[in-house]
């Protein structure tokens, strides 16, 4: 018996995908939990796995194309696939937790909005005779599509005026040296990129102040016991616990970089979710370290390293790159000496690290040479007044230079 190979949710806000790659062609033989097509939505590129074993009957939907949530990708029917299918695997199928039905209901309520291609001959005439925009309509029907009384519903309320859609930027035409040059159309995750940055600079105040730290101790505490660390708790003793450590000290004293504006309400956040930016071959992400005050260096090192690590070969959950309260980002790892992060919105407040380099600086009256880092902490001045943001920012410089600060919490 033939079964579907459907578009799995996507996470919190996320209603579509585009079909980035099929892992398997047509007659391929497929074994349960085997991957069997890439999905790029504007957060993370995510891959469809076989619920049976069998053959790869059909694809219905072909590479760049866009697909809603519970849409059918292809099918699978049976085959050298199912006779072939490892045992463990199948014993691993019966393993899974077990997912009880939801009511009909909250089915209909976490369906997206339903797609003029799954619309039946009755529905789609009726549509067609009414003019009904169906993008306003949630469908009640199986798999969220839309059904006739759907339509009718929709028909018998008030209509009001929906704002205009924005159209996507086109092509600016024939191109004089065309024959010289590359066009490859953006991911959905670039995409996505450039509409949150221009978001942050289109809705905040944002402004960046900067300082300069003098790493000294900093690198001569990690020096002396970089070994009995990796030794102790199996990963590296890096910079960025410290800085995450420091960020929190300081936040806890400056809330305000802390919170976020939702509505005409400012929104204090009692908890610490620090982003940390990763650079991946799609574009910049920022994975999530949960409650990031209650971990220690370890912990802390630990997850930047895990979360790092599948950010980049694309294994990342939707669930890891909500919900951060505030964001670090390090572009000394690349060489820059000085930047301006842009906010990682709704946030108020982004730190950037930068590269460290000997610089001559002046000590009790004295020229030494010391490595020195810029920071920056770009902010909302909505919230976040400038004294504030400066005097966050001292805060930091003190943790780093004194890192003992860090260990008594003063």
């Amino acid at each position: 018996m033939a079964s579907e190979i459907v578009v799995p949710a996507l996470g919190e806000s996320v209603k579509e995908a585009t079909v980035a790659k099929w892992l398997k062609k047509v007659g391929d033989a497929v074994a349960v939990d085997d991957a069997l097509v890439e999905l790029e939505t504007d957060k993370v590129t995510l891959e469809v796995n076989a619920k049976s074993a069998g053959v790869l009957k059909e694809i219905k939907v072909q590479t760049g194309a866009n697909v809603a949530v519970g849409a059918v990708l292809g099918t699978i029917g049976e085959g050298a696939g199912a006779a072939a299918a490892p045992k463990a695997a199948e014993a691993k199928a019966p393993a899974k937790t077990e997912q009880k039905p939801e009511p009909k209901a909250q089915q209909a309520a976490a369906k997206p909005v339903s797609n003029d291609s799954f619309l039946s001959p009755a529905v789609r005439k009726l549509v067609d005779d009414k003019k009904v925009d169906t993008a306003n309509i949630q469908g009640t029907g199986k798999d969220g599509r839309l059904t006739k009384g759907d339509v009718l519903d929709a028909l018998n309320k008030p209509q009001t005026a929906a704002p205009a859609a924005k159209a996507p930027a086109q092509p600016s035409g024939p191109r004089q040296n065309a024959e010289r040059e590359e066009r490859v159309r953006m991911t959905r995750l670039r995409q996505r990129i450039a509409e949150r940055l221009k978001e942050a600079q289109n809705t905040a105040a944002m402004l960046t102040t900067f300082n300069e730290v003098d790493m000294s101790h900093v690198m001569a505490l990690r020096n002396q016991y970089k070994e009995s660390f990796e030794k102790k708790h199996g990963v590296k003793l890096g910079f960025m616990s410290f800085f995450v450590k420091a960020a929190i000290q300081a936040l806890k004293d400056f809330p305000a970089v802390n919170a976020e504006i939702d509505g005409q309400d400012i929104v204090y956040k009692n908890y610490y979710d620090i982003g940390v930016a990763v650079s991946t071959p799609t574009g910049l992400i920022v994975p999530v370290l949960r409650d990031a005050d209650a971990k220690g260096f370890a912990k802390i090192e630990k997850e930047i390293g895990e979360l790092g690590g599948r950010a980049r070969d694309g294994k990342i959950g939707l669930e890891e790159l909500t919900g951060g309260t505030f964001t670090i980002t390090n572009g000394g790892i690349f060489g820059s000496l000085m930047s301006t992060p842009i906010l990682n919105p709704p946030q108020s407040g982004i730190l950037g690290m930068h590269k460290i380099q000997e610089r001559p600086v002046a000590v009790n009256g004295q020229v030494v040479i010391r490595p020195m880092m810029y920071i920056a902490l770009s902010y909302d001045h909505r919230i976040v007044d400038g004294k504030e943001a400066v005097s966050f920012l001292v805060r930091v410089k003190d943790a780093i230079e004194d890192p003992q600060r860090l260990l008594l919490d003063v």
